[in-house]
């Protein structure tokens, strides 16, 4: 007898949290308290955030002036209602839009206060926000609070992959972000359980914002960023929490240590060639292909990953269900880190982004020839989780390709086409269902960047290119740069003896800093 899906459900989260332990456990057995209390403080955050990505997929229903209580007049008619909640279909592109705008002041924002601070002020002003919605249940401030629910977001999302990577080990890197991603998805699951058991406005809206007050005390204790800490010379506080307990000090220490060696490797470099970083960015036609083939990847990642999750309710299926197993479905992400030790990055990313495409591609021919809305629910379901796997591959694979010299613009570059292709999505499908054109760039968008994959190096195991020659010697397709002058090569080929005693590890400290969401 098949399994009922509730069964099938928890056999999952049970088989996909025994491989994780299993993995996993080396590296959290060997965290000190304060490690772990960062990491859970950081993945309570990372559950709420997701409420108010996906908040939208209800809120849309509950705007009609039927679920708005005590608004709606006798003389009301159902088209006058329609229309009345036709603003607060808006809310998914307001919200896209303040993630653009807090991406591209968000981390300049945590490097000057500290990436504490702004977690905890984003945090506060996230749950004040949704406080004030379950009160307000008009259009013009729903959208105002979903434009700063978006940059609260964004600065949560920028500090806590920061935060997260920067109190672990460098070989222990990848688990933090795992563990938000993770964190993430179970968020998903529990607002479709809170969608459920709650009716009307105010009551959704409370039952979200009223854990996350009740929570920021936890947030309050998270430790500031010891690489912070270091540059901005607070050593006092460093200092007090070394002297927590002698697990905490000897953490601390490897720490610190591992980040004195990788800041000696990189200095050098980066103060020798920061004049010419942007004319290095055209001059370079390795760059220039690089930099469009993620910049691709990015924009297709984002059309499918949040065109899917927006709209999970239009496969024909409960609305709440849809939700929960939308998240369920990203639960084996967090064993993306296992797997990339056994996997190279190019072979990963071509595989995911295929398998991705195939299986829209899938979805949408079943939903036109077969009458079964689980079917098709299940196939874009597994083209997300795909496609999420993607999303967290590509933000290491991204600070892989690029040199020191203009590593940041480039991936605050590909970044931004990500936002850009959130901020479509959003625009193209405002109403809850995914059109028959929507589909189809959602299918084929991640078959061709699998394709546009090949033209990429393999770089696992290799050491961070500081500069344009490093990546012109790294294993795949060569394109000379012709315009470089000899000059240039020959101070490439001085700085390239600097980049050979880097280490591997400095890849996730500086991708935490341009962490998407993944979420």
């Amino acid at each position: 007898m098949p399994p009922t899906p509730p069964t099938a459900a928890l056999h999952m989260i049970i088989w996909t949290h025994r491989r994780w332990r299993a993995a996993a456990c080396p590296c959290f057995s060997r965290m000190a308290p304060l490690q772990r209390s960062v990491c859970w403080r950081l993945s309570l955050s990372f559950v709420f955030t997701a409420f108010m990505f996906f908040v939208d997929v209800f809120t849309a229903n509950l705007a009609r002036c039927g679920a708005l209580e005590g608004l709606r007049e006798p003389n009301v008619t159902d088209s006058t209602c329609m229309e009345a909640g036709e603003p607060f279909t808006y809310g998914q592109t307001m919200f896209m839009i303040g993630l653009l705008i807090g991406s591209l002041f968000g981390g300049a924002l945590a490097d000057k206060y500290g990436k504490r601070v702004v977690h905890l002020g984003s945090n506060i002003l996230q749950a004040v926000t949704a406080l004030m919605t379950a009160f307000l249940p008009s259009a013009a401030f729903y959208l105002a609070a979903r434009w700063i629910a978006g940059l609260t977001c964004c600065g949560i999302n920028i500090t806590s992959f920061s935060l997260g990577v920067e109190w672990s080990l460098p070989k222990y890197r990848t688990w933090p972000p795992a563990l938000l991603s993770f964190s993430f998805s179970v968020g998903m699951m529990f607002l479709a359980a809170v969608a459920f058991l709650t009716s009307g406005w105010m009551q959704f809206h409370l039952a979200m914002a009223v854990p996350q007050l009740l929570c920021l005390p936890f947030y309050y204790s998270i430790p500031e960023s010891p690489q912070w800490l270091l540059l901005n010379r607070r050593l006092e506080v460093l200092e007090e929490y070394r002297n927590r307990c002698p697990e905490d000090k000897e953490s601390l220490d490897l720490i610190l240590n591992s980040m004195g060696k990788e800041a000696q490797g990189s200095s050098r470099a980066e103060g020798k060639s920061e004049k010419h970083s942007f004319l290095l960015l055209f001059r370079s036609p390795t760059i220039l292909l690089r930099l469009s083939v993620m910049s691709y990847i990015g924009l297709a990642s984002a059309l499918t990953y949040y065109g899917i999750c927006y709209n999970v309710g239009s496969f024909g299926v409960n609305i709440y269900l849809a939700q929960f197993f939308s998240g369920l479905s990203e639960v084996p992400t967090l064993l993306v880190p296992l797997l990339l030790k056994r996997c190279g990055r190019r072979p990963f990313s071509m595989v995911s982004l295929l398998l991705s495409g195939t299986a829209c591609l899938l979805s949408l021919l079943a939903s036109k020839y077969y009458d079964i809305p689980a079917l098709v629910m299940t196939l874009a379901l597994m083209g997300k989780l795909c496609m999420q796997t993607t999303v967290f591959v590509s933000l290491l694979y991204g600070i892989e390709l690029f040199p020191t010299v203009i590593r940041q613009k480039c991936v605050a570059f590909v970044n931004l086409w990500y936002r850009i292709g959130c901020i479509l999505n959003a625009v193209l499908v405002p109403s809850g269902r995914i059109p028959l054109g929507a589909m189809i760039c959602y299918s084929s968008g991640p078959i061709l960047g699998a394709g546009l994959c090949r033209l990429l190096p393999e770089t696992s195991g290799t050491p961070l290119p500081d500069t344009i020659l490093d990546c012109e010697m790294q294993p795949g397709p060569r394109l000379k740069c012709t315009t470089c002058n000899w000059k240039q090569s020959q101070e490439s080929t001085q700085d390239k003896g600097i980049s050979s005693g880097r280490g591997h590890s400095v890849i996730q400290e500086e991708c935490a800093a341009f962490s998407l969401e993944i979420p």
